[in-house]
Parts: C-alpha cells; sequence; structure tokens
C-alpha cells in the first residue's frame, strides 16, 4: 500500500496504489462520488494550461510524416512541371484554346480515379498502401520524359500517368491528415502539411535550375534527377508514414451503395456544389503565368521563377492561415482567399505595372492557395463519417476537377475569341459570383453528418 502527494506549485502527482485508510471509514456513495469527482479534476488539468485555458492540441508525427512525402513529391514535380507551359506554348506553338484542353486535361481526365483511390483505401482500410501506389506511379512517370521527346502526344501521356499517380494518392493522403488529427486542429494540420507541401514546389524550379546549369542544359539530368527525389518520398512514406487502422470501426464493408449514400446528405452535396462551382471560376497556374510573361515582356529564363514566387507567399503564410481558419472559421478564410483570387485576375490586365505588378501577383496568388487548399479539406472533413472519409474527399476533389477541366477550356476559347484581357476580367467575374454562391450554399453549419450518412 503506497500513499503519496508530490509536487509543487500548481503541478501535483497523486499515487494511490491500495485503499487508503481514511476511505474505510467512508460510505460506499461518498467514496463514489469522491473517486468521479477527481477523474473530473484530473481530466480538466490534462486538457488546461495557465489559468483554466485549453492547450493548443499538438499535431501528430503523421501529419509531418505525410507533410515530408508531399515535400519530397513536390520537388520532384515542378522540376518537370515549372517550364511546361512555356514549352508547349511558345515551344510546340500550341494556341491558347489548345493548350487549355491540355492542361485542363491533365487536371481533369484523372479526375474520376480519385474516386477509385478513395473508394479503395475506405473499402481496405489501406490508406497508406493506396496513397503510396500513387506516388510510386507517379514517380515512374518521370522516366517516360526520358523517351518521349519533342511528341506532344507522347509528352501528353506521361503527364497523364503522372496526374493518375496524384489523382490516386490525394483523397488517402487527405483522410490520413483527418484521422490524425482532433476536429479542432484540422486547418492547422492541413496549413502545415501544405506549408511542407509548398516548401517541395517552392525549391523544385531551383533545384532543375540548378541541375540544367550544373549539366549543359541537359533536360534528361532533371529528368533522372527528378526520379530518384521521388523515389526518396516513396521511401519516406513507407518507412515513416503510419496507417489509422486503430481508428478505423470494424463496421460491415462497404459497398458501392453505401459510398453513395454520402449523396443523401445535404451538407455533403451542398459542400459538393459549392467545390465545383469554385473549380469553374479558377484559371490554371500556366494562363496566369503565361499571361505575366506576356504583360511583362519577361524572358524565358525568368518564368519558372514565378511559379517560386507564389510558392514562397503559400509556404510562409499556409500555416498560419490555417491556425486563424481554426480560430475565426474555415469558410470566412476560404472566401477571403478567392477574393484575393479576384484581384489576381484585375490586377493582369490593370493599372499596375513592372516589378510592383510582378510582386503583387504572386503574393496575392500565394495568398489564395494558403487561404483555400487546405481549408477547404479541413471544411469537408468533419462533414463525412469516418468509414467514408476518403471516399468523401476524393468525390469532393474529384468535383472540383472536373470543374476545371471546363474551365481550362472555356478560358482557352475566350481567350482566343476575345483576347486575353476580356477572358481575364470575365473570370474575375466568375469568380465574384461563385464566392456568392458558395456563401450562400456553405453559410449553415451542419450537425450530425457523420450520423445521417451511416443510418
Amino acid at each position: 500500500m503506497v500513499h503519496a502527494i508530490a509536487g509543487t506549485g500548481r503541478w501535483a502527482v497523486v499515487i494511490a496504489i491500495g485503499p487508503h485508510p481514511l476511505a474505510q471509514c467512508m460510505p460506499q456513495e461518498v467514496r463514489n462520488r469522491v473517486y468521479l469527482s477527481t477523474i473530473g479534476r484530473f481530466k480538466g488539468a490534462v486538457g488546461t494550461e495557465g489559468s483554466g485555458k485549453l492547450r493548443r492540441p499538438v499535431l501528430s508525427a503523421n501529419v509531418f510524416a505525410l507533410g515530408t512525402v508531399s515535400l519530397v513529391t513536390d520537388i520532384s514535380a515542378e522540376m518537370v512541371t515549372a517550364v511546361l507551359p512555356l514549352y508547349l506554348v511558345l515551344g510546340l506553338q500550341l494556341s491558347p484554346m489548345a493548350y487549355g484542353v491540355i492542361d485542363g486535361t491533365y487536371t481533369g481526365a484523372t479526375a474520376l480515379l480519385r474516386i477509385v483511390g478513395g473508394y479503395v483505401a475506405d473499402r481496405t482500410r489501406s490508406r497508406k498502401a493506396v496513397a503510396g501506389m500513387g506516388y510510386a506511379l507517379s514517380a515512374v512517370a518521370k522516366l517516360g520524359l526520358l523517351v518521349a521527346g519533342r511528341s506532344v502526344a507522347a509528352v501528353g501521356l506521361v503527364v497523364a500517368v503522372d496526374r493518375t499517380g496524384k489523382g490516386l494518392r490525394t483523397a488517402p493522403r487527405d483522410a490520413l491528415i483527418t484521422l490524425s488529427t482532433p476536429p479542432d486542429a484540422l486547418g492547422r494540420a492541413f496549413g502545415v502539411h501544405r506549408a511542407m507541401d509548398s516548401l517541395g514546389a517552392f525549391l523544385g524550379p531551383l533545384v532543375a535550375l540548378a541541375v540544367l546549369a550544373a549539366a549543359g542544359q541537359s533536360f534528361d539530368a532533371v529528368f533522372v534527377t527528378s526520379f530518384c527525389i521521388a523515389v526518396l518520398g516513396v521511401v519516406v512514406l513507407v518507412l515513416f508514414v503510419r496507417d489509422r487502422r486503430d481508428l478505423q470501426p470494424a463496421a460491415k464493408s462497404l459497398s458501392p451503395r453505401g459510398a453513395a449514400s454520402l449523396l443523401r446528405s445535404t451538407p455533403v452535396r451542398r459542400l459538393i456544389l459549392a467545390a465545383c462551382l469554385l473549380g469553374l471560376a479558377t484559371v490554371g497556374d500556366g494562363f496566369v503565368y503565361l499571361l505575366l510573361q506576356r504583360r511583362e515582356e519577361l524572358s524565358a529564363g525568368w518564368f519558372p521563377l514565378l511559379a517560386v514566387g507564389t510558392n514562397l507567399a503559400y509556404l510562409l503564410l499556409a500555416a498560419p492561415i490555417g491556425v486563424l481558419a481554426d480560430k475565426v472559421g474555415r469558410l470566412p478564410v476560404m472566401l477571403c482567399g478567392y477574393t484575393a483570387l479576384v484581384a489576381v485576375y484585375l490586377l493582369l490586365f490593370g493599372p499596375v505595372d513592372g516589378w510592383p505588378l510582378i510582386c503583387l501577383t504572386l503574393g496575392l496568388y500565394g495568398v489564395f492557395y494558403a487561404a483555400t487548399d487546405g481549408v477547404l479539406m479541413a471544411l469537408a472533413g468533419p462533414l463525412l463519417p469516418e468509414r467514408l472519409r476518403t471516399t468523401g474527399i476524393a468525390i469532393v476533389q474529384t468535383g472540383q476537377a472536373l470543374a476545371y477541366l471546363v474551365s481550362s477550356v472555356l478560358f482557352g476559347m475566350a481567350w482566343q475569341a476575345w483576347g486575353p484581357a476580356t477572358a481575364s476580367r470575365m473570370a474575375a467575374v466568375g469568380v465574384v459570383v461563385a464566392i456568392a454562391a458558395t456563401a450562400v450554399l456553405l453559410a449553415r453549419r451542419p450537425t450530425a453528418v457523420a450520423q445521417e450518412v451511416s443510418s
């Protein structure tokens, strides 16, 4: 029998093994009340610090491991894609409409694979394995660029394979983040992950330029280096990311009908519709950088650095904006991000020019990504039941990707028909309409959605 109280100030450790002598003098009912009240006090002590304030939720190692995988993978991906718009439009002389079709197809054509990947991950409860397949497929695609040459069809096929890998891995990865994080810290978790992801996107073009300089402008050296870095990302995933099977109920196996039940939930339908509207109003990065390059008559060597500027702003702001979203609300933060996008489209043909235009445009573009990318997934996470979390995220991402395909084609057609200035202003108007519609669709706070879908 050991009884001790140790500690100083407001911290104390109570060690109790066996019944205390004084407890024997108490009636059983009194002993029960004392025991239960003690449990409540210790629970409160663990969850508080200072003068009764709740501690900030601590992010799990899984979030940082997934962030590291995304960081390494984005270095590999951005090494290749940073110069692709310039290569296709200026090198291969594609029209704006043709580029819009290719740009949209890269994202939209493999969008349905997001649902396939999400459904398989939920059904097998192996989200890490499905994500790993996606990362591995993207790594292998880098080698395909060695034999693609200047063939538009071959380059398109290789990039489509790479996007297929991205389509498979995105939903399982984001589901792992939501399952590894308390609900009240999702904005912070996605903010940290997206900050690490954007660090990779920031470094990728710089690494590509360094490899080109060291290898005598050999693009094959860039492709081989990109492949090696992508393989490193897969290794980090295998060794350090943990699948969250312990959080998943051993319920009845998931069926397609069960996955389709998500669409019976009104809040989920509203979220999917809002994601589609926002995707439809969003123009691809390549268009923004091409317009900026043409407006300022930048040389080809400066073009990859435009993405670096955007990703630097994204890197610096993703985590702070994620924390802000948890505090003031994810929907207001996301809508402010799309407001920054409106400013970007208007600035492309506005009164500002020179370096102030470049810095302001790239900075606001980074704000847009920091306030929308991870925040949308943080907004979706609490709406979806755990056993359908990956499938639900995949449906949201697929709807947005398909809308993005349509947006790229329409913007390319508008550019070719009415000119880039008119097309940019039309895009700005489209974003304003999407912001208003999203505010109406998601204004009501949903409750008990998981139970509604599961029933």
